[in-house]
């Protein structure tokens, strides 16, 4: 049976970064936006150490990184780029629990998954983590640690929040496809089997016990089936990349008990249609699936189709109170 009969969802939220590198501006706007369903949020535009996988890079245990001109490299011992990136989750730590004094309810929290980080963390040798199995094999284990350090901080700073851990896996398609490029970028790493990218991804989903997961991935072809096999309670994707070979998977996901966090607001700078308009193409696919309108609330949360870091403040806080919006059409006209 799936955990989320145990937990209560919000029915909106944000996927993890926000412009700026105000962390206690990022914080109040986040917890004001979702009263019911904040989460941690990841100012990149501070530089690195602040970005996606410095920021998880940073969590690691026994395991290190650091900045060269190509990219993240794991090295010997904690360095200044580690210090940085460990400061600044500090930082937004801090900011995170002076605005959720007594809040009790769902928070997320976001890292990078397995895969994605070992297509962008290099060895020694200039070449992913990929290349070497035993290299993946000790990242995902010095992950799952952090993670678990991690969430016990969050629990500590924040007591009433229901912690949701979201694992961002852009790069899971490509890992299962054989489309990460090697270091000299004329070649690709071969395609890893499916059932070790499966096993991998559920040994760092059971860090949180029995608590929900979300995996998020703003690329196309999302492996729904694979990532429920996992143990994932939810997934989150950008709506407009769905097609129409996703129906049976999307389908058997709501039927299992899985949550979609449908990202169908814009993350970058535009114009916003009325929030019925946002969420027409979830009623479309339910009514295309079959499925009872009334499961909409219980299966759906709204989300930004992906990170806000490269919109402007203005419009990241004018998307976040729209997902709101757009989440409560859904609620009042399921039809």
């Amino acid at each position: 049976m799936s955990n989320n009969t145990q937990f209560r969802y919000g029915a909106a939220t944000g996927v993890g970064s926000m412009p700026g590198g105000d962390a206690r501006e990022a914080a109040k706007t986040v917890t004001g936006s979702f009263e019911d369903f904040p989460f941690l949020p990841e100012l990149p535009a501070r530089g690195p150490g602040a970005d996606m996988i410095g920021r998880t890079a940073g969590m690691l245990v026994e395991l290190y990184a650091r900045v060269e001109p190509s990219g993240w490299r794991i090295g010997d011992r904690p360095g200044r780029d580690t210090k940085r990136a460990r400061s600044w989750l500090g930082e937004d730590l801090d900011a995170l629990e002076e605005f959720t004094q007594d809040y009790e309810g769902p928070l997320k929290v976001q890292a990078v998954g397995p895969w994605t980080l070992a297509s962008a963390l290099e060895l020694r040798n200039g070449e992913v983590a990929l290349s070497d199995p035993g290299a993946c094999r000790d990242l995902a284990a010095s992950l799952a640690e952090g993670l678990r350090l991690h969430l016990e901080e969050v629990r500590r700073r924040v007591p009433g929040a229901q912690l949701v851990l979201q694992l961002d896996e852009p790069s899971l398609t490509a890992v299962l496809r054989g489309q990460v490029k090697t270091a000299s970028g004329y070649r690709t790493h071969r395609a890893v089997d499916r059932q070790a990218v499966e096993a991998m991804l559920r040994d760092v989903v059971g860090v949180h016990g029995r608590g929900p997961v979300v995996v998020h991935s703003c690329a196309p072809d999302v492996p729904f089936a694979l990532l429920r096999r996992t143990g994932v309670t939810a997934i989150s994707f950008d709506f407009s990349l769905l097609t129409e070979r996703d129906d049976d998977a999307i389908g058997e996901a709501v039927e299992g008990g899985t949550r979609l966090f449908a990202g169908v607001v814009p993350g970058t700078d535009g114009p916003l249609s009325d929030p019925a308009g946002s969420v027409m193409g979830v009623r479309t696919l339910w009514r295309r699936l079959g499925l009872h309108p009334g499961l909409l609330t219980e299966a759906v949360t709204v989300t930004p189709s992906c990170g806000l870091a490269g919109a402007s403040p203005e419009y990241a806080r004018r998307a976040l109170a729209h997902c709101v919006r757009a989440a409560r059409s859904l609620a009042d006209n399921p039809e």
